[in-house]
């Protein structure tokens, strides 16, 4: 696991904070990240055992209902820092509901009108929480990161009209 992927490095980022099951690992993402990075459950299952067998992660205690504490080994900082400095290439941004939008050609009047006002609610739901964490955010890069959020639920905010009002 020479090149590490983006969830396998969120993670080994969020184990710098100390050991963590599976499940404080997805909540710590939901936290941390809020809408501009998501993990989902399948994902840091799937991730933390090839962690583990590279050598990243150790096997800490084992908690209630088999769940499974990991931490971070010497060999997982120097990878997500490996990882952090190397060279990210293009950003690429993967959104199901605007991949819906951008196709809403397919559906019927009443279904592009309905799949729109949801987009619409959803996006500002977004922007409401982003506003809320930039007046929430304790330091300069949580406060950038809380922006950026804000940014991007306005923009989609606009493709959803643009698209929607013609």
């Amino acid at each position: 696991m020479s090149d590490l992927n983006a969830t396998a490095a969120a993670l080994l980022g969020l184990l710098h904070d100390g050991p963590a099951t599976g499940g404080e690992l997805v909540a710590a993402a939901e936290e941390r990240f809020g809408t501009f990075f998501r993990v989902t459950r399948s994902q840091v299952y799937r991730e933390l055992p090839a962690l583990h067998k590279e050598g990243y992660l150790r096997l800490g205690k084992q908690g209630p209902r088999s769940s499974q504490q990991y931490i971070l080994t010497a060999a997982g900082k120097r990878a997500f820092k490996a990882w952090v400095t190397a060279d990210s290439g293009a950003d690429h941004l993967r959104s199901p509901l605007i991949l819906r939008v951008v196709n809403a050609g397919v559906l019927t009047p009443k279904q592009r009108a309905n799949l729109f006002e949801a987009a619409r609610e959803t996006y500002k739901i977004e922007l409401d929480e982003a506003k809320a964490a930039v007046k929430a955010a304790g330091d300069p890069v949580e406060k950038a990161v809380a922006e950026f959020g804000q940014a991007y639920a306005r923009a989609a905010l606009k493709l959803v009209d643009s698209i929607s009002s013609s």
